[in-house]
């Protein structure tokens, strides 16, 4: 979230940038709210001040003051007790409020309602001209029996699938490889938990406002299903203190995910594209609290993603976000589309965030800089691999004739040295 003592010396900032990405927001309100909040802790503290010295003059009076005393401090403390639970409601009311508030977008960010608005910024590779007609994933999964979405979805419903043989080998191939290239580059790998209590999804940004996207176990456990690594990963250091030699914090995980896809019924109904559990690499930095050096992580960031790709031979695209399609959260967003010759287009394969304060100032994430003075945290996160919209690529692009795959010189080592998979059809 947004510093209280930021909103109020940039208030025409923050309705801006909230303007920018198209979200409803009544600053007005929340600043009037804030002014009785600190007019309560003005008033509690001075009734505070007036009790304690209460209690002095009691131990000073004469006894026969003392019985008199005493029932005025009784009934100042009975006042007290009153303005402290009203000052607690109204600034548990102030937190809510400062959940919703979004982010301020860098200046870069361009503006625009919806994604179809968002800027390209660069592109990469050359999508292949076919001398023959080439199948969809779908098509050619379930001709090579890699790919049964009819049992997927009679276990698990619609959006579900199995991938079998040589595909599910090609998944695990795919995460390993993108795994181990970010490990080289000195992110630390972790194994995370996916199911996280509510606080973190509120830490990390999801919550309020992603309610609906989450599979929720409240009813029993108070626990969220989680749709990307990025939320245990980033909320690691919750409630910490970090050295700043220990900064910047890169971190790697491959973890199952989960999104329900609310809203987007009747879309991208047909394949892999849109469903509610894949496999993802993800990447998260934590650092100091410098604008620049989360510019110069979220390049870093992108380019990883930016080799994975082109080691794995996949046309694409990245894109400057656009306000509209910015979530709360970000200060700035590139998406990075992967050609898809199915859909005769680019698919969003990865989106690449810097947050500055926003998640780690949620999650009381801080560090002691060089004057020994405790600040937040900024974070960072990116998409290495996703399965299965990536497998969507690979396939469709790697294709032959005779509907055997032809896999990537990166992915051969994983796949027992094998360079094509399929039989041919």
């Amino acid at each position: 979230m947004l510093d209280m003592k930021y909103i109020r010396a940039n208030p025409e900032l923050v309705k801006a940038g909230a303007a920018k990405k198209r979200i409803a927001l009544d600053l007005d309100a929340i600043l009037a709210l804030d002014e009785r909040v600190r007019a309560g802790i003005t008033e509690t503290d001075r009734l505070r001040a007036e009790q304690k010295n209460a209690s002095k003059s009691i131990g000073a009076a004469a006894p026969a003051d003392r019985p008199r005393l005493a029932e005025e401090q009784k009934a100042q403390k009975a006042q007290l007790k009153e303005k402290e639970e009203e000052l607690a409601k109204l600034q548990a009311e102030l937190h809510q409020l400062l959940l919703r508030v979004p982010n301020v977008p860098a200046a870069e960010v361009p503006e625009g309602r919806d994604d179809s608005e968002n800027i390209e910024v660069k592109k990469w590779g050359t999508p292949r001209q076919f001398d023959f007609e080439p199948r969809d994933h779908i098509a050619l999964g379930e001709a090579q029996d890699w790919i049964d979405v009819e049992r997927g979805a009679r276990i698990a419903g619609s959006r579900n699938y199995f991938l079998k043989g040589d595909l599910c080998l090609l998944e695990g191939a795919m995460m390993r490889y993108a795994l181990e290239l970010m490990v080289s580059r000195g992110f630390t790998p972790l194994s995370v938990p996916t199911l996280v209590r509510k606080d973190i999804m509120v830490g990390t940004g999801y919550f309020p406002g992603g309610e609906e996207q989450a599979y929720r176990c409240d009813e029993r456990d108070d626990l969220c299903l989680v749709g990307t690594a990025e939320v245990p990963v980033t909320a690691l250091h919750q409630d910490e203190i970090l050295d700043l030699k220990d900064l910047p914090k890169r971190y790697v995980a491959l973890s199952s995910c989960y999104r329900r896809e609310a809203g987007t019924y009747g879309k991208d109904t047909r394949g892999l594209y849109r469903v509610h559990q894949f496999q993802k690499v993800e990447q998260v930095i934590v650092d100091v609290a410098d604008a620049q050096r989360s510019i110069e992580h979220h390049h870093v960031i992108v380019s990883n993603a930016e080799d994975v790709l082109q080691a794995l031979g996949l046309p694409y695209r990245i894109v400057n976000v656009c306000g509209g399609d910015l979530g709360a959260p970000q200060i700035q967003k590139f998406d990075i589309e992967t050609w898809m010759p199915s859909r005769k287009g680019y698919g969003e394969t990865h989106s690449a965030s810097r947050f500055h304060e926003y998640q780690a100032r949620r999650l009381n994430m801080r560090y002691r800089d060089a004057d020994g003075v405790v600040r937040v945290c900024h974070t960072l996160n990116n998409t290495v691999a996703a399965s299965v919209r990536m497998l969507i690529a690979l396939l469709e692009n790697h294709q032959n004739a005779d509907g055997t795959v032809t896999l990537p010189a990166c992915l051969r080592p994983y796949m027992g040295g094998r360079e094509r998979i399929g039989k041919p059809l």
